[in-house]
C-alpha cells in the first residue's frame, strides 16, 4: 500500500528538510570562514631557494612545513646565489637557506673563516645592517671536500689531505685530479689548497669538467681524486670518502634559514618554526636526503614530506 501524506504534512516535512539543509550549510560556511580566518591570520610567506638538490630539498621542506602550520606559501626556487640574495634584500622573497661561507665572502666581502661558530657570528652580526636575521645554524657544513674512492684511499693509506700531499710529492704523476672551473681558478680553490698543504698536481694531471660530472668521473676511475661538496649524497652512493681537512683550509659553510626582519616581526611564530627544522639537520641527514633524490631519483616533494613525518614535525 502506498502511503499518502496530507498537503499540510508535506509542507511541514519540506520546511523541516529545508531548515536542516540551511543549518548544515551554515555550519559548513562557518567552518570554512573560521579556517580562512586562521590561514589569513598566519599570513603569506614566500620561500626562496637555489638551483641544486640540497637547496631544492630545504625549500620544499620549509614550504610543506609552513603550509601545514597554516601559512599560505609561495615558492620561488632554482635561483642562483646572487639572484636569491638580491631577491631577499629587495623583498621579493621572505626567507631562504644560506651558507655562512657564501654570505661571508661573496655578499659581505669579508675574509674566509674556517671556524663554524666564528663564521656564523660574523655573518649574523653583519647582516643586521641589512635587516636580515640568521636563525639557528644547522649542524651540517656543506663545504668543499677532497674526495677519493674508498678502496683507492685505503690502498694508498690516505686519510687526510696531508696524507694526499705527501703521496703526491713522492709520486707527482701517479694521480689524476678532477676539478670544476671555479675551484680551479679561485685563489681559495686548488691554488690555495696546494699552497696550504705544500704540494702541487702537475697541470697535465688536472682534469677540468662540469661540477655534475665530478662524482661519476671518480666512480668510473677516470680520475683518482676530485673536489666535491661535503653533504653530496653521491659520496655515500658511490662509496667515496672525503679526506680530512686536517689543516683547516676550507671555509665553514654551515647552513641556516635567513629571513627579513620585517617578516619575522609580522609573524611571531615563524622563527620558532624555522628553527624546528634547522635543529634537526646534520651532515648525515643531509647526505641521506641528497642521496635519496640524486641516486635513488625520488621526487623532492615526496622526500621532503617523508622526512618531516619521520621527525614528527607533521602528520602523515
Amino acid at each position: 500500500m502506498t502511503r499518502k501524506f496530507a498537503p499540510k504534512a508535506m509542507i511541514s516535512i519540506l520546511l523541516a528538510l529545508m531548515m536542516l539543509v540551511l543549518a548544515a550549510c551554515g555550519q559548513e560556511q562557518a567552518g570554512s570562514d573560521q579556517q580562512n580566518q586562521s590561514s589569513a591570520g598566519k599570513g603569506t610567506v614566500t620561500v626562496g631557494g637555489k638551483d641544486f638538490t640540497e637547496q631544492q630539498l630545504l625549500a620544499k621542506i620549509t614550504a610543506i612545513y609552513l603550509k601545514e602550520k597554516g601559512y599560505d606559501v609561495n615558492e620561488a626556487s632554482n635561483m642562483g646565489s646572487s639572484v636569491v640574495r638580491s631577491a631577499l634584500e629587495n623583498g621579493q622573497i621572505d626567507l631562504y637557506w644560506e651558507y655562512t661561507g657564501t654570505a661571508l665572502v661573496v655578499y659581505q666581502k669579508q675574509a674566509v673563516e674556517t671556524d663554524p661558530e666564528k663564521a656564523f657570528e660574523k655573518v649574523k652580526e653583519k647582516d643586521k645592517e641589512n635587516k636580515l636575521v640568521w636563525l639557528n645554524k644547522t649542524k651540517f657544513n656543506n663545504t668543499y671536500a677532497i674526495l677519493m674512492r674508498q678502496d683507492k684511499a685505503d690502498e694508498l693509506g690516505i686519510k687526510s689531505i696531508s696524507d694526499l700531499a705527501k703521496y703526491v710529492n713522492a709520486n707527482p704523476k701517479a694521480l689524476k685530479f678532477a676539478s670544476n672551473a671555479e675551484f680551479y681558478a679561485r685563489e681559495d680553490g686548488i691554488k690555495g689548497l696546494e699552497k696550504k698543504y705544500g704540494f702541487k698536481f702537475p697541470a697535465e694531471n688536472v682534469v677540468k669538467m662540469d661540477s655534475g660530472l665530478l662524482y661519476n668521473a671518480l666512480k668510473e676511475k677516470q680520475v683518482d681524486v676530485s673536489v666535491g661538496f661535503a653533504t653530496d649524497g653521491r659520496i655515500k652512493g658511490f662509496n667515496l670518502v672525503a679526506l680530512d681537512d686536517d689543516q683547516f683550509f676550507f671555509p665553514a659553510y654551515n647552513c641556516a634559514p635567513v629571513a627579513r626582519q620585517e617578516v619575522l616581526d609580522k609573524n611571531p611564530q615563524l622563527a620558532d618554526l624555522l628553527n624546528d627544522i634547522a635543529d634537526k639537520l646534520d651532515t648525515e641527514t643531509m647526505m641521506k636526503l641528497n642521496y635519496t633524490v640524486d641516486v635513488e631519483h625520488k621526487d623532492v616533494a615526496e622526500v621532503a614530506r617523508e622526512w618531516l613525518v619521520s621527525q614528527q614535525l607533521i602528520q602523515q
